[in-house]
């Protein structure tokens, strides 16, 4: 019994030791990246980063939130673009994923083999900008940013496979005895067992919403509907050029722009509210695994 005791206390301390070590090697980036955010930026490229600044500086928040009013549009933007583009996702990649696991559907194989296909071979950048510009003409449209994320192939198969493996054909069979049509199965049966694999599914689709800035450089023109990532990128880059061409032309724009430290800023501002949504997130993802349980 001690010997077991000994074996388990052993167990226990070197399992936390690699957890902690790994905790700790995960956070080490995110605090290099808070603390260069106010760091001073002549400071960063003569000592590189610390985890403590060397010499404090607000400059790289003042230059990203030169225009307040332009960054709290860009978040709304941003904002809004995630919450319906993951809503409408997840209610077409569910559907998707329920029709193509049913045994009763025909041509199920047929069309997963034809999503599966999409994964491997595309038709390339051109061929997609074309159609999103010429023939649906969703250029300056918020539909640009939203359409091209709600069909991701990827994620409807990990949906059909979740739902195929978690939830019994005969509560589906049983459902329709009792008068239920399709749609009712749906909502009543499939979407409640089926909440751990929405709520991946769900963070997968947000995640890619959040931090998408190719579509807004492709497709949108007016810069109030601009998204938060390519807003702030269009600073960054315009901050490196205007410091370059001081340097070239032996201008002086009155002080220099805080490249090094306003890149680190910036992240910050991209991913501090998505962090902060995080926990609440992970708490709907454990009530979804308790909803999906299925009790003996």
């Amino acid at each position: 019994m001690k010997s077991n005791s000994i074996d388990s206390v052993a167990f226990y301390i070197i399992a936390y030791l690699i957890i902690i070590t790994i905790s700790v090697i995960c956070i080490f980036p995110f605090l290099l990246l808070i603390s260069g955010s106010f760091t001073d930026n002549e400071s960063i490229v003569r000592d590189g980063y610390h985890l403590i600044p060397k010499v404090f500086s607000l400059a790289a928040y003042e230059a990203v939130l030169t225009f307040p009013g332009k960054v709290l549009r860009a978040y709304g933007v941003t904002i809004f673009v995630t919450i319906v583009g993951t809503t409408l996702g997840l209610f077409m990649m569910t559907m998707a994923g329920y029709v193509l696991q049913r045994k009763d559907f025909r041509y199920r194989n047929q069309l997963s083999f034809y999503i599966y296909f999409t994964t491997l071979f595309g038709g390339g950048l051109v061929p997609w900008y074309i159609m999103i510009t010429k023939y649906l003409q969703l250029t300056d449209t918020y539909a640009a940013l939203i359409f091209p994320g709600l069909m991701t192939p990827f994620l409807i198969i990990l949906m059909r496979s979740f739902i195929k493996s978690s939830i019994p054909e005969e509560l589906t069979e049983s459902s329709k005895i009792d008068g239920a049509n399709d749609f009712t199965i749906y909502y009543r049966v499939v979407l409640p067992l089926a909440m751990p694999g929405i709520a991946t599914v769900g963070l997968f689709l947000a995640l890619h919403y959040w931090n998408s800035w190719f579509s807004t450089s492709l497709f949108i023109n007016d810069q109030d509907k601009y998204e938060l990532q390519y807003f702030l990128y269009n600073i960054i880059n315009t901050a490196a050029a205007v410091s370059q061409l001081g340097v070239s032309t032996g201008v002086s724009f009155g002080q220099d722009i805080p490249t090094e430290s306003t890149k680190l800023a910036m992240a910050m501002i991209v991913t501090g509210p998505i962090l902060l949504l995080y926990p609440f997130v992970q708490r709907f993802f454990v009530k979804g695994l308790t909803i999906g349980a299925v009790k003996g």
